[in-house]
């Protein structure tokens, strides 16, 4: 059988692995095998197909694998109001279960404790719990 027979089954056997996997580093390994295919194909002498392989292998899986997995990552798609739960803010007046004031990323907000029986003192780290209208509702970080 032709080298480059071998290395297009073994292209093919790591795509299908990626697909099953999307790890993005077999599909990598999967192109760098399809390369060495087509050089193979042309009568390159094995010792310089593993030497292909190989570098692009390492510079597709060190160089381009990051790209692609940044790419494909899932981005935060909370925006507006549902941004701001679950950040840090700092009151600006005391906080009680019915009115109060902090301030969330620069900007301030009506507030009032998660919790209607705490008072929250002015300077206070607090966490946004939820958005309640136009209202933070907040409780004191530990």
């Amino acid at each position: 059988m032709d080298f480059w027979a071998i290395w297009l089954i073994i292209a093919a056997v790591l795509v299908v692995a990626e697909i099953a996997t999307l790890t993005a580093a077999l599909g990598m390994l999967g192109g760098a095998a399809l390369i060495t295919a087509a050089f193979a194909a042309v009568g390159v002498p094995l010792p310089l197909q593993l030497l292909v392989f190989t570098v692009v292998a390492v510079v597709s899986v060190v160089f381009v694998r990051p790209r692609v997995r940044r790419a494909l990552k899932p981005r935060d798609k909370r925006f507006g109001v549902d941004a701001l739960v679950g950040r840090t803010a700092e009151t600006v007046s005391e906080v009680t279960g019915t009115g109060g004031r902090v301030r969330i990323g620069g900007e301030e907000w009506t507030a009032r404790a998660y919790d209607e029986t705490l008072v929250i003192p002015a300077g206070t780290e607090v966490d946004v719990m939820e958005i309640s209208g136009a209202t933070a509702v907040v409780y004191p970080r530990e």
